[in-house]
């Protein structure tokens, strides 16, 4: 995890960005289709939203599910959660993701503990960051910098059915990764690591990603959070 620098300043107009990035990452549904065009809407004209807005009103729902389950759920390279990719599966994720939570009560929220998500899901870092605290949100997407970058690294070099690299997701992690500072020095050595290593792992004998176990049995919406006074 990296020390946010307090000489990085978040550019105007990352909370739409988020919004529809946080949208467009979540499992596809039939009400996430339909509100493509309000999706759209917050982001007009991105470079890298479009495309996904695209391929997701063009595909049918059924092939977008496995799609998306064999690209995220699947692979551990692709996964969508913030601590994944610094702790791997160890006991230090569990204290890690403590932070997020203390980070969502500080601006005022508690985070809803019956979501089927965990709090450092990269969505729901987005969605408080877009309608709760982009301040806040901006902290946790620099500290945790690198496994934001390697998850685009990944998704880069997702190789499709039909032979093209490139995963449809891509573009929104491209689009939360241009409202970053640029990766420089000690930050993009530290991207260079996990590519080559891996997350960590407590289990014996397994090389880095050598298996890509299956992070979630099931799929839901994107959790809400409660607003409840500190």
């Amino acid at each position: 995890m990296f020390r946010f620098s307090r000489a990085h300043r978040r550019p105007e107009g990352t909370e739409g960005i988020w919004a529809a990035a946080a949208a467009l990452l979540d499992y596809p549904t039939p009400d996430l289709i339909d509100s493509l065009d309000q999706i759209a809407a917050l982001a007009p004209d991105h470079p890298e939203l479009s495309g996904l807005i695209t391929h997701l009103r063009t595909h049918d729902l059924q092939s977008l599910q496995a799609e998306y389950v064999e690209t995220f759920d699947h692979t551990r390279k692709c996964a969508l959660y913030l601590t994944y990719f610094a702790y791997g599966d160890t006991r230090r994720r569990g204290v890690a993701m403590v932070s997020f939570k203390q980070a969502y009560r500080k601006a005022g929220v508690v985070f809803d503990e019956d979501s089927e998500e965990l709090p450092d899901h990269l969505c729901v870092v987005l969605q408080f960051g877009a309608t709760v605290d982009a301040e806040i949100a901006w902290r946790l997407l620099n500290d945790h910098r690198a496994g934001v970058e390697m998850l685009r690294l990944a998704l880069a070099g997702w190789r499709n059915d039909d032979g093209s690299v490139g995963s449809p997701w891509l573009g929104a992690v491209s689009a939360v990764c241009q409202t970053l500072p640029e990766l420089r020095g000690e930050e993009a050595d530290a991207v260079r690591r996990l590519v080559e290593q891996g997350p960590p792992d407590e289990a014996v004998g397994l090389e880095p990603y050598a298996i890509d176990p299956l992070l979630s049995e099931a799929r839901t919406p994107q959790p809400e959070f409660l607003g409840m006074p500190r």
